[in-house]
């Protein structure tokens, strides 16, 4: 009786699938089952067609709310089927992959598709827009546990406690998720370069930590090229010529050998930055100008305002906004270096031109190596709020920002508002392919050795505890840096034990947004000792995720460089 009742129970289900697969996309959803199911084809179709990347969700606990309120009101769904039918979905995202390059894959460390759903946040008329959806799209994330897809909190002042409450407990878990995105920096900053206030209240994450708003923006919201900071540096010490190949990529103003100031390093980066800045828009014109002509994504630009009406795809110009940010890499190896280039070699005199450039090229080998390494580690680290760092390093960043602002991408003039690009530091896992091609640079960094991702400070500078590192990130131009300005920070277990530590790192996070100005931050709550035992015992561990970047990939498939390099992670305390 009871394998006849399960048989006449999956009847059911199968033919209420095949029902809804004859119905959706292409009639209205009416029920929660035919609108998961709709997005879930358009989904997958939008990923075959573009080879996906960043395809992300939106702000699902909104639009999918209605559809789960009406079947809750109508008996049509019970909050367990619902949940059921979410986990199933997420069951399915995980499924997508994509085809790679080798150097993309070195970048992309897990395999990371990027597809986000974001919740919380604000209701255009500037409410908490915090729902039962919310809380249902956090409960399921949290019982599949998997690395897809990215979950996003959109945190304002005004967010609901609870749910707070519920966020951090889904934190506790330890997958990586959610990631925190910022109102409150976030709406200003869109504003301010011309997006509708209801729009900007819109906006939800895309891919990492990038923002965008959903139906109205351009193909991409991040740019295709990476600028490495701290390698940029080196050539702008050696007068523009790269040391590794030893080929001048630019005209330099002379080399840090002969500079007699740190005024003179400040012009060295002014005249490369602005250069490599300016090369980098280059090549990403001429990638948009091939994939204008031979990928219009007619289906996506379909979906997206106001392409239909302009008859334009997106690549054209199509879509109601359209701005893009580079990605800038090893923001804190660059800001440490500055300061020890202008405390041992300007201030202190410690150690001289040479002295530092011969250590350079020899790895820091050799009893002098050894000496002046330490002394370039004992100079002021961003992450301890030291302004003497943390100003070097924002107005570094400000130079790239003033000449990015010069200029515009493909679409500009031709529909959208904006078509100008911004600064981001959204450095996915290239911090660990591009510092393996980086010598050692100034901070004390050996050569081919990770750099720091995103905009967290460098593996264990950071030792005043984590308040210090969120007012360090405060300093940086956060208003300019639209793109993202991600922030990994990593706790263990024990240190969120007790109903009283969430709590005050519920406070440590609203301090970080209200007051601060945070633009987002994620956390790893794992210890340094399981994951080393993840490493020597990967049997062991097949379920163990982290957070790599702006996403979460199971530990296990990562190379030993990046494992390492999430290892090497300062654990900070409460």
């Amino acid at each position: 009786e009871m394998s006849k009742a399960a048989d006449d129970n999956r009847k059911k289900e199968l033919l209420e699938i095949a029902r809804i697969l004859g119905k959706v996309p292409y009639e209205p959803s009416q029920t929660m089952h035919e609108a998961v199911q709709s997005m879930w084809l358009i989904h997958l179709v939008l990923q075959i067609e573009s080879n996906g990347h960043s395809l992300s969700y939106g702000r699902m606990d909104q639009y999918l709310y209605p559809y789960y309120k009406s079947d809750l009101e109508n008996g049509i769904i019970t909050e367990e089927s619902a949940c059921e039918l979410m986990t199933n979905l997420w069951l399915k995202t995980f499924t997508i992959n994509k085809i790679r390059s080798w150097s993309h894959t070195q970048f992309s460390a897990g395999s990371p598709l990027y597809q986000n759903v974001t919740v919380g946040g604000q209701t255009v008329d500037k409410k908490d827009a915090v729902n039962d959806l919310s809380y249902l799209i956090l409960k399921s994330v949290a019982q599949t546990r998997l690395p897809q897809p990215n979950l996003t909190v959109r945190y304002h002042a005004g967010l609901d406690d609870n749910f707070m409450k519920e966020a951090i407990e889904v934190v506790k878990l330890g997958f990586g998720m959610p990631a925190f995105n910022s109102d409150e920096i976030i709406i200003p900053s869109f504003i301010n370069k011309g997006v509708k206030e209801e729009d900007a209240y819109n906006y939800s994450a895309i891919g990492c930590v990038e923002t965008a708003v959903p139906g109205k923006w351009g193909y991409r919201c991040t740019g295709m090229s990476f600028l490495n900071f701290p390698k940029s540096l080196l050539i702008a010490m050696n007068d523009g010529v790269d040391l590794g190949s030893g080929v001048k990529v630019a005209e330099g103003v002379g080399h840090f050998v002969n500079m007699t100031s740190f005024a003179d390093v400040e012009k060295a980066w002014d005249k490369i930055v602005r250069d490599f800045t300016r090369h980098s828009v280059i090549i990403e014109t001429c990638c948009d100008m091939v994939l204008e002509e031979t990928v219009p994504d007619i289906l996506c630009s379909s979906l997206v305002e106001d392409c239909i009406g302009r008859g334009k795809t997106l690549k054209e110009g199509g879509a109601v906004y359209d701005f893009i940010s580079g990605l800038q890499v090893g923001i804190a190896n660059m800001a440490d270096s500055l300061a020890a280039i202008k405390k041992c070699v300007f201030e202190d005199k410690s150690i001289t031109t040479s002295e530092l450039w011969e250590a350079l090229q020899n790895d820091f080998e050799g009893e002098n190596g050894t000496r002046i390494q330490n002394l370039l580690i004992a100079a002021p680290k961003y992450g301890n709020d030291d302004d003497f760092v943390d100003n070097l390093i924002r107005d570094a960043y400000n130079v790239y920002i003033d000449e990015i602002k010069k200029y515009h991408n493909t679409r500009y003039q031709r529909g959208p508002i904006g078509g100008v690009y911004y600064a981001g530091t959204s450095s996915i896992s290239a911090n660990v392919g591009q510092g393996r091609g980086t010598l050692a640079t100034p901070d004390g960094r050996k050569a081919g050795t990770p750099l720091a991702e995103g905009c967290s400070p460098s593996h264990a500078m950071d030792k005043n505890g984590p308040t210090s590192v969120f007012k360090s990130v405060s300093k940086l131009p956060t208003e300019q840096i639209t793109g993202g300005v991600l922030l990994n920070q990593k706790v263990t277990p024990q240190v969120l034990e007790k109903p009283e530590d969430s709590m005050k790192l519920i406070a440590l996070l609203r301090t970080f947004f209200n007051r601060l100005h945070g633009y987002h931050v994620q956390y790893n709550v794992v210890s340094r000792d399981t994951l080393l035992d993840a490493q020597a015992n990967p049997d062991k561990h097949r379920d163990l995720i982290v957070r790599v970047a702006g996403y979460s990939a199971f530990f296990n498939v990562l190379s030993k460089q990046t494992q390492d390099d999430i290892i090497e992670r300062t654990e900070q305390v409460l």
